[in-house]
């Protein structure tokens, strides 16, 4: 199999499970080395109180052809996320790609409340948890990556700038968290731009990542069977479909055409040609606006 990333140093903050890990174990397929980070261990959970581990996606990453590394890390504290990036250009003495992925807000968010009845204190730590921790790991990584050129930036969000500039997205804390990751990217290019790096923003479509499947009470092998609730759930991918989207822009040796773009799984499948693991080509953001906002019948038919 080929291994474009062979030699590479990725980190990917926040990737003990969902998008994060279908990242981290796609880079790894593409011979990478990848720094895996998280507050979840085998040793402590954190307030997911969920099973995945990063220990877990680092072996997932060697098991794929790379070399993962775990390494417990909340990246709301400078410190440990300085002590991180130290490690790593010790270790490794460079930094070709960082994925900043770190959410940590599906417990905090309150579906279609207005800011006044809203919790403050869960909007206010999701706002923490989903943009803080990106400009404290970008603060702290940056120079690293920056020591060579060709330094790839990749801000993991939900929603392209075009659909969230028009769409309410379920609350005001969960619409400015994503939309913020959206306009780093955006900000990040003008700075890594001249200095021969590249930053965009990455929205996978509707992911079937472990919470996605167990809020449906299905597996990966079953989740078809979700579609009884929610015919439009036809169009999900998996975690490695936007994994993939990572790895081909790591790859690209022209991907500097994309600085400061917004770009979705689905848009860079048909720009690279890699499908999902089952050899489809979902494009969840081009159904949602053509087929589910409408409220037309779920129909996938050439969409995925």
């Amino acid at each position: 199999m080929s291994q474009p990333l062979a030699g590479k140093v990725a980190l990917v903050a926040g990737a003990t499970r969902g998008a994060g890990r279908g990242i981290a174990v796609e880079l790894g397929a593409a011979g990478a080395t990848v720094y895996v980070t998280g507050r979840t261990t085998r040793a402590r959970r954190s307030e997911y109180d969920r099973p995945e581990t990063i220990e877990d996606t680092a072996d997932l990453v060697t098991e794929a052809g790379g070399h993962g590394i775990a390494v417990p890390a909340d990246h709301l504290d400078p410190a440990q996320v300085r002590e991180l990036v130290d490690r790593i250009a010790r270790e490794q003495d460079r930094l070709d790609v960082l994925v900043n992925d770190i959410w940590g807000g599906e417990n905090l968010f309150e579906w279609d409340r207005p800011v006044w009845e809203h919790d403050l204190d869960k909007g206010l730590r999701l706002l923490r948890l989903a943009v803080e921790t990106h400009a404290v790991t970008s603060h702290h990584a940056l120079p690293l990556l920056l020591r060579r050129p060709g330094g790839l930036v990749v801000e993991v969000t939900d929603g392209t700038d075009d659909y969230n500039r028009d769409h309410y997205r379920n609350s005001f804390f969960y619409d400015l968290a994503k939309t913020s990751v959206l306009r780093m990217a955006f900000a990040l290019g003008h700075e890594l731009g001249p200095r021969g790096a590249t930053a965009v923003a990455l929205t996978p479509g509707w992911l079937r990542s472990e919470i996605m499947l167990d809020h449906f009470g299905v597996t990966e092998d079953t989740w078809r069977d979700a579609l009884d609730r929610d015919p439009h759930f036809a169009i999900s991918e998996t975690p490695r479909y936007v994994g993939r989207a990572v790895r081909a822009l790591a790859a690209d040796p022209d991907v500097a055409r994309f600085n400061g773009r917004s770009l979705s799984s689905g848009s860079l499948a048909r720009e690279y040609g890699f499908t999902d693991l089952d050899g489809s080509r979902p494009d969840a953001w081009r159904y949602i606006v053509e087929v589910q906002d409408p409220g037309k019948p779920a129909d996938v038919t050439g969409y995925r």
